[in-house]
């Protein structure tokens, strides 16, 4: 009877845990999507885009308000852990392979609020949306 009472608390802890108020939003988003986030996120510091391009690619055009964090610095980690786990990030590259990468380095450093542009500039070009030189 004991075991039983101790397995039916365990279950309803497990229970109660997976429906917490914390929301965790990691993933991919369409152009679209990630544009009407930048909307309803003008002005919230709260929200951060970013971009994982080079220096040079980001020069090229970037979409307004990116901050560049490029991929391929060697202390690119490090950039990434130094950033506030509690605000929203949406992030992007050229193509979404880089900052695909870039989600699965902020999911394992325990970021909860983090979305991946799909396809990256290119897909948000391609829709006709805009891009700041």
């Amino acid at each position: 009877m004991r075991k039983l009472i101790t397995i039916t608390v365990l279950f309803a802890f497990l229970l109660a845990s997976c429906g917490g108020t914390a929301t965790q939003q990691i993933g991919t988003v369409t152009p679209q999507q990630a544009y009407d986030t930048i909307q309803a996120n003008q002005g919230d510091p709260n929200f951060e885009l970013i971009d994982v391009r080079t220096p040079d690619e980001y020069q090229s055009g970037k979409i307004a308000g990116a901050v560049d964090i490029d991929f391929y610095a060697a202390d690119f980690q490090q950039q990434l852990s130094q950033l506030d786990r509690n605000k929203q990030y949406l992030i992007y590259c050229h193509t979404g392979n880089r900052s695909g990468q870039a989600l699965t380095i902020m999911k394992n450093l325990g970021f909860q609020n983090v979305e991946d542009i799909g396809g990256g500039i290119a897909a948000w070009a391609q829709q006709g949306l805009p891009i700041t030189p």
